[in-house]
């Protein structure tokens, strides 16, 4: 049985939420009426005000067209507070609380390092404490919400999960000899689990320069979300033609991916180098 996380009604995803409904219902709107402004459908909309659904930048701004920022309330302010990014980001828990605890497939890129749900705890603390301005506090945070991502793996019926990376990630230096060798350790350990499909890429790759995503396909016909990250701020939508545009550049990469046998023996053969 899902159980739903627990809302908490302090966050600023609840408050737009709040302010969306009673604003509607002060202007005698329908959540259709709405809907059909935003560009939505009813059942987002009413995700939205429930605060189930995270708000784009586009709801955000139609919103503020709509009700004039009636009372002060700016909608625009409010998905900014949600997408800040402090220690452990406010988008990044919506995604890991929201979308990977019910996903049923998961596809990611990454031309830079080891994906999150593969990262060892070693390779993913060096990593966040290598960030600008990075606190003991702040890397402990983090690393500890990264593994609990993991769980997703150890699931009665676990997403299918198809991973694909840059071949030089491999080579990368994270944290120095002990730290590679364990984490590739850890991907040939992972690439054993019946609903995980891992497989490098070649570096001359070129659509895979744009960047790191993933797309997260979801149960009961919901539209597929994805993620695309970025230094600033991530995004995550399930706007049709941004996760049809990621979807696509997806596929472009896995073009260039060597097929999961001949990726695992590069995993062993990058391993027995890091001595």
């Amino acid at each position: 049985m899902h159980v739903v996380p627990s809302l908490d009604p302090a966050s600023p995803r609840v408050r737009f939420g709040a302010e969306m409904r009673r604003l509607r219902e002060a202007a005698e709107l329908s959540q259709a009426a709405v809907a059909s402004r935003l560009g939505r459908t009813q059942t987002q909309v009413s995700r939205l005000e429930k605060a189930t659904r995270t708000p784009s930048r586009s709801d955000a701004e139609r919103l503020d067209q709509l009700f004039g920022m009636a009372e002060g309330v700016s909608f625009t302010r409010l998905y900014q507070s949600i997408t800040a990014r402090p220690g452990s980001p406010t988008w990044f828990r919506n995604w890991a609380e929201e979308i990977e605890p019910t996903l049923v497939v998961l596809r990611s890129w990454d031309p830079l390092l080891i994906p999150g749900l593969l990262q060892t705890e070693a390779y993913a603390r060096h990593i966040f404490s290598m960030e600008p301005r990075a606190t003991p506090d702040g890397v402990k945070e983090r690393v500890e919400a990264r593994m609990r991502r993991q769980r997703i793996l150890d699931r009665g019926r676990p997403p299918l999960v198809s991973v694909l990376f840059d071949a030089g990630v491999l080579h990368r230096r994270v944290g120095g000899p002990e730290v590679m060798r364990e984490q590739l350790d850890r991907l040939l350990e992972v690439a054993a689990h019946p609903s995980v499909f891992i497989q490098v890429v070649d570096p001359d790759c070129l659509p895979g320069l744009a960047g790191p995503f993933m797309i997260a396909e979801l149960p009961n016909g919901q539209p597929s979300v994805i993620s695309s990250d970025a230094p600033a701020q991530a995004q995550i939508t399930a706007d049709l033609d941004v996760v049809t545009s990621i979807c696509e550049r997806y596929e472009a990469i896995r073009i260039w991916a060597y097929p999961e046998r001949i990726s695992r023996k590069m995993i062993e053969e990058a391993r027995h180098k890091w001595t």
